[in-house]
């Protein structure tokens, strides 16, 4: 790594805020992290900006934890977040978003597949109102058939569940603004919905393409084997999207309409016991409609809970039900400093 291109990237103050922080996980990619901080450093440095690097090790084996450490002792600009085990890429941005002092954040894999010469450009679109821009690999450099296909299936979904059209959800390559960041609670495998978790909570989104090399060393990470995962999360950036703040609507409807069918069915089997004198003992509409009452109580029981639970969820963390994008016009203290 060329030390002279980073001498003047971030004043070695604890208390500065700079303009940008660059988020990198990292797992394994010890031969590609010398090569990636000379890059970001020369796509950054024709450019007056004040910027950090935070590269969270999600618990290599091959030294890229002590790499990064070597490396951050050398130079101010480079902060080494070392996790105790492999949590995966996830908690690996969650670390490094809790460690970003950025005005802007910035996401992008170790790899060297996402090139730091795209970063000036989606800053320049994060200028222009947005809250997120979100790389597209338009022409993507991976196997076609483990990769691309799945990939473009994958992102037609998402859109069509979460109502957030975009390309590429997969691409690392991101810039954010912190104060949308500092709302996103990662938990899961929920990295590769940023996007939608950003439109639940108000974010203007766009998306550029941006360019994509062939992976230099190693291997990648990801198969197909991460498509259960995938799904679920899906379904749960869904209800999130939907019935976040008002669970009860979903689980009080299809308990209240399995409760009503349990009454009927018990209403009509009642009746032609009582005023047909038939057996009904031996009905399989019997066992129906005691499983739909019994299933119908439980998720309305269960749509109660998941209400007090939302309510806690907000209240213990002072997170209001809306975000403010801005406020315009007199504020009350100089309301107040008008009146007689």
């Amino acid at each position: 790594m060329n030390p002279s291109l980073l001498q003047n990237s971030l004043p070695p103050i604890s208390t500065f805020q700079p303009d940008l922080s660059i988020v990198v996980p990292v797992y394994n990619e010890v031969e590609s992290i010398p090569m990636l901080l000379d890059a970001i450093a020369t796509s950054l440095s024709p450019h007056p900006l004040s910027y950090e690097i935070i590269c969270v090790d999600d618990g290599s084996k091959d030294g890229s934890d002590a790499l990064l450490k070597r490396e951050a002792i050398a130079h101010p600009h480079l902060k080494a977040v070392i996790l105790r085990r492999n949590y995966g890429q996830t908690p690996a941005m969650a670390a490094g978003f809790s460690h970003a002092r950025g005005k802007a954040i910035v996401t992008l894999d170790g790899d060297l597949q996402n090139d730091p010469s795209d970063i000036p450009m989606l800053l320049e679109k994060l200028d222009e109102g947005y809250d997120l821009v979100s790389g597209w690999r338009k022409h993507r450099q991976d196997a076609a058939v483990t990769r691309v296909i799945p990939s473009k299936i994958a992102n037609w979904l998402i859109g069509q569940v979460t109502g957030v059209q975009l390309h590429d959800y997969g691409c690392s390559l991101k810039v954010y603004r912190s104060e949308l960041v500092a709302d996103m609670n990662l938990y899961g495998e929920l990295h590769r919905f940023l996007p939608a978790l950003a439109f639940i909570e108000g974010a203007r989104i766009t998306e550029v393409p941006v360019k994509h090399h062939s992976r230099r060393f190693g291997q990648s990470k990801y198969g197909l084997d991460r498509t259960f995962r995938v799904v679920m999360d899906l379904l749960t950036v869904s209800f999130m999207r939907t019935f976040l703040t008002r669970p009860m609507h979903v689980f009080g409807l299809f308990g209240g309409v399995s409760l009503l069918a349990g009454t009927a069915i018990a209403l009509y089997l009642a009746i032609l016991k009582f005023g047909f004198g038939a057996s009904i003992g031996q009905r399989p509409l019997l066992i129906l409609a005691v499983v739909l009452f019994l299933a119908g109580l439980n998720l309305f029981s269960f749509g109660l809970v998941a209400e007090i639970s939302m309510r806690t969820y907000h209240e213990s963390q002072g997170r209001p039900i809306y975000r403010v994008r801005e406020v315009v016009g007199q504020s009350e203290q100089s309301i107040a400093s008008k009146e007689p």
